[in-house]
């Protein structure tokens, strides 16, 4: 019998909106490699091409039930296409995605057109930078001219100097270098940190078998061009990641790369190019002319069509698409048999190793040999709960008491993920021992805050023992500041701002090094320029000093509304920019009222909202105005908000993230089901599988949503309207859901002890909403019209 392939969606577009460019790179795979199909294509994209696109990228999602789609504005140089057709395609592209799909939209540009007008139109529109910078200007001269022969470096400078001031900062994607041999790699890399870059990737140039790279007569000169690179990176203490090294040490503890280039992972890319055609990876145009194409276009066939091609399927079918020589090698799951289009050798088509397979083979197994993975400590035997707490906690509930232990819990693990990460930064890390000794409460006050632990597990999580250390000095320096030491301490300035966890934002300009030296009634930041800033410590916002706002509510509750921390991107929706007073006002106003509805309506829940949940992150509105929420894993306390229109839906949010975040602390402590059980399961409220925790997580979040609706629900008893028959109908839905997938649960058989009596409990709470009827009262009779009196 012959299985069909399982067809994997396109999460990743490429939408080129401009077939031509303004500088004549000698590199370039679009226009000086083997495809020529750019000289037949219209220069920019036309309106029905874009309209169409979006409508098919829309109609893929829906179909996939896609949680994000990932599109690059691309070209060409992307920026030739103008503001107005910019416009039309980021409008046009989130005004059709489902509202359930996020929409992460990117350009990348050579820079040299970058200007005030585009980056304030990205802004509004939300679009990401990326720009391609080879490096100094005599690396980037050596391909990056315009056709005449000119310099483009210093426009490149230009546009990235603009992208890092505070204005722009947020649209900063990162810097593209490809790779050449000939250029000194440390004084590259030198180059690019100079321009404080969120991340940088390093590309082999395109090759094949048939044109084979430079090599100057060395073995792997690739591999040592990276291994300079890489261990420079490591003696400046991995200032910025970088996304090859970062993939490779994924790949090599069996987790997902990060680039196409590495990695078993399927391809999920397609390109929509300005005439609407569609192509595979644009890489491919090394290979041979034609090689990208698929014979399919927008307008006659859809993304499924297009999943099915053949050349798209060899390109996800992962080991079983390699060549035997790459199956059989020790390294394949880390390498991945390289880019796709660098296997190409006329008569045997892409069944090759890379062309680069001896520089994959020496980086990959220097970096593993080179870097020994740091762990963290492992989870204590659990977070210090009662029976009657961890009873209350299977129900979905929760009171003040059971939530401040797990809080406590997670503070413990905070501190001991630091641990694996502290020790490497020095001085940062000597202080903050010394402060904890002297001050434990103003140390815990900083190790509360959600991202620093998001923070440290990232540092973490590429197996590195921290890919960047600058967070940890500015955790010490928030801490020495609460705790009145008026030490000195070196702070990282990034993003023209020096960021203090739980404090604030002080904007000082530039980048590098600054001193803050804390006092009793202020603290002064002495920037890398000599400049000298004094805040104190009970100062309003002004125009450098942006300090954490937080909003008091009854019954004891104060939140912060998060828009500084760098880290708070930890949820999937991104994070809205800093809040302009009128905003902050909404917000306050928003939140006043979901509390005095979640204390009316929700009790159960309210008391362990008010003793856990220390930051809301205000998040960007979904697609077409759809509420958008989201719990964060690895920040306990937090949750991610757009603003709801609405005081009851800002309610439903913040109890519905908040039994992500509790069920969340449980699991690192508690087992409740067999961890390795790899199954996936119907969950009612999804078009795809879930694993367990996933289906755990949903099945208790909606305990709360289920009880929301309940009590409005009763608050409607005997009503009619659309108000009341919309709250009946989400009852229904959610009670339903809850239902069956709690039946899934109980019966899946990879339940712990306790993880039954979660199920147990889950049960028993939602039981207690059975009674609750959605079927609409009937109308009453219209009363008897009362006999007419005579006159």
């Amino acid at each position: 019998m012959v299985r069909t392939p399982v067809l994997v969606p396109f999460s990743q577009v490429v939408l080129k909106v401009h077939s031509r460019c303004d500088l004549a790179c000698d590199h370039c795979y679009v226009y000086e490699h083997a495809d020529t199909s750019w000289r037949g294509r219209p220069r920019a994209i036309g309106e029905a091409v874009v309209d169409q696109a979006a409508h098919r990228i829309a109609e893929h999602a829906l179909a996939h039930r896609l949680p994000a789609v990932h599109v690059v504005l691309h070209g060409g140089e992307p920026l030739l296409a103008g503001p107005v057709l910019l416009r039309r395609a980021a409008e046009q592209l989130r005004a059709r995605l489902p509202a359930d799909c996020a929409l992460d939209l990117r350009i990348h540009t050579n820079g040299v057109r970058l200007n005030e007008e585009f980056c304030e139109l990205f802004r509004e529109l939300g679009i990401k930078v990326g720009i391609s910078l080879d490096g100094d200007r005599a690396a980037n001269d050596r391909h990056r001219r315009f056709a005449d022969g000119r310099s483009s470096h210093p426009q490149v400078l230009a546009a990235v100097e603009l992208l890092r001031t505070p204005r722009y900062r947020d649209l900063y994607a990162g810097l593209l270098c490809t790779i050449d041999i000939e250029n000194d790699p440390v004084a590259v890399l030198d180059a690019l940190l100079e321009l404080d870059p969120p991340k940088i990737d390093f590309l082999l140039p395109h090759a094949t078998w048939d044109a084979p790279p430079p090599r100057h007569g060395r073995q792997a000169p690739y591999a040592e061009w990276l291994l300079t690179i890489h261990r420079h990176w490591l003696r400046l203490g991995r200032p910025v990641p970088v996304r090859t090294f970062d993939s490779i040490v994924r790949t090599l503890g069996g987790r997902s790369s990060l680039t196409e280039s590495l990695g078993l992972d399927p391809a999920d890319l397609v390109v929509i190019e300005t005439d609407g055609t569609f192509e595979q990876a644009d890489s491919l145009k090394t290979a041979y002319d034609g090689a990208p194409a698929t014979g399919f276009d927008i307008f006659a066939n859809s993304l499924d069509e297009v999943a099915r091609h053949p050349g798209m399927m060899a390109r996800q079918s992962g080991l079983a698409g390699l060549s035997a020589q790459c199956r059989a090698c020790p390294v394949v799951r880390s390498c991945g048999g390289g880019l796709y289009a660098h296997r190409w050798r006329t008569g045997a088509g892409f069944d090759n190793p890379s062309v680069f397979c001896g520089d994959l083979m020496r980086l990959i197994t220097t970096i593993r040999d080179r870097v020994a993975p740091v762990q963290p400590a492992a989870a204590g035997t659990g977070a210090g709960l009662t029976e009657d707490q961890l009873e209350q906690l299977a129900g979905g509930y929760g009171d003040g008491a059971t939530v401040r232990a797990l809080a406590a819990g997670q503070l413990d693990l905070t501190r001991r993920l630091l641990a694996a990460v502290g020790p490497a930064a020095g001085p940062a890390w000597e202080l903050l021992t010394e402060l904890d000794t002297e001050a434990p409460l103003a140390v815990d006050a900083v190790l509360t805050h959600p991202y620093v632990r998001a923070w440290a597990v990232r540092c973490l999580s590429d197996g590195t023992g921290g890919a960047d250390l600058g967070p940890l000095a500015e955790i010490a320096a928030a801490a020495a500041l609460r705790a009145g030491r008026s030490t000195e301490v070196a702070v990282p300035v990034r993003g023209g701002a020096v960021q203090l966890p739980t404090l604030g934002r002080l904007l000082t300009g530039g980048s590098g090094t600054a001193v803050l030296r804390g006092g009793a009634a202020a603290f002064t930041v002495r920037a890398p320029g000599g400049a000298e800033f004094r805040v104190a410590h009970d100062q309003p916002a002004g125009e450098r000093w942006l300090p954490v706002r937080r909003v008091e509510l009854p019954a004891g509750w104060t939140v912060a509304l998060e828009d500084l921390d760098p880290y708070r991107d930890s949820h999937q929706w991104p994070a809205e920019q800093r809040l302009t007073a009128a905003a902050l006002a909404d917000w306050t106003g928003s939140l006043r009222e979901a509390w005095e509805l979640t204390q009316r309506d929700l009790p159960q829940y309210a008391a362990g909202i008010a003793a856990g949940l220390n930051t809301i992150t205000p998040l960007r509105p979904g697609p077409s105005g759809r509420d958008v929420s989201a719990a964060a894993r690895q920040a306990f306390g937090a949750v991610g908000i757009a603003r709801p229109a609405t005081a009851p839906i800002l309610a439903l949010l913040l109890a519905h993230e908040f039994q992500h975040v509790k069920l969340g602390a449980v699991l690192d402590f508690h087992d409740l089901f067999d961890r390795a059980d790899q199954r996936l399961f119907d969950a009612p409220w999804r078009a795809d599988k879930r694993p367990l925790e996933g289906l755990f997580q949903g099945t208790y979040a909606h305990l709360a949503v289920t009880e929301f609706w309940a009590t409005r629900v009763r608050a409607y008893d005997g009503l009619r309207g659309d108000a009341a028959d919309h709250a009946r109908e989400q009852l229904a839905r959610w009670r339903g859901h809850t239902d069956r997938a709690i039946d899934t649960l109980l019966g899946c058989g990879a339940l712990t002890p306790l993880g039954e009596r979660f199920g147990r409990g889950m049960r028993a709470s939602l039981d207690r909403w059975g009674s609750v009827r959605v079927e609409a009262a009937p109308l009453p009779a219209p009363a008897a019209k009362p006999a007419e009196l005579p006159a």
